[in-house]
């Protein structure tokens, strides 16, 4: 960052560490202890998909990466996401098809096209959350949907306490919005 930056109050936008992704096992664990929530073995990346040949191109080699246990939807606000089941058990391998998905994007060229990438969770009781990804944040936050299109604020509190050492969890927490409808949540 330059003076004149620092000056005007500007800053550097965060370069998004996809390896973070990786940390999500073992935070999965901690998560579970804290708040009885288990990996669904669903997860999804979300995108704005791009015209022109090399995107599809790009999205077509995202998705044979994952063959079968990838399903494609779009939402209302003109996002594709791209859903990933494994099964419960396999946390590690649905994160590296995630981080798969995402690293195919960034390396063609469309890393700004990014929104987020999710991994769900339940318990026995039907309690859902999310661990959310922002891409151009390079931070997580928990998202937990209630019926009505409400949130758990306490479940979403009680998870960043229990991932706080384990995940760079974003500090702002207006940044943390609701992903409303997502696959596999």
């Amino acid at each position: 960052m330059g003076w004149l930056d620092a000056l005007l109050g500007r800053s550097k936008p965060v370069k998004p560490n996809l390896d973070a992704l990786f940390a999500l096992p073992s935070a999965a664990v901690t998560l579970q202890a804290a708040t009885g929530l288990a990996p669904t073995g669903l997860g999804s990346v979300a995108f704005r998909a791009a015209e022109g040949g090399a995107f599809a191109t790009a999205e077509s080699d995202a998705k044979a990466l994952l063959g079968e246990r990838v399903e494609e939807s779009d939402d209302g606000y003109g996002y594709t996401w791209l859903l990933v089941r494994r099964t419960p058990e396999s946390l590690g391998d649905l994160v590296t098809e995630l981080h798969a998905v995402n690293s195919t994007l960034e390396g063609a060229g469309f890393g700004p096209s990014l929104l987020c990438s999710l991994v769900s969770f339940a318990d026995p009781d039907g309690k859902r959350l999310a661990v959310v990804y922002l891409y151009k944040r390079g931070t997580f936050y928990p998202f937990a949907p209630l019926p009505g299109q409400k949130r758990d604020n306490p479940l979403e509190l009680q998870a960043r306490g229990a991932l706080e050492g384990e995940l760079p969890l974003e500090k702002d927490l207006s940044r943390w919005f609701p992903v409303w409808g997502a696959p596999g949540l």
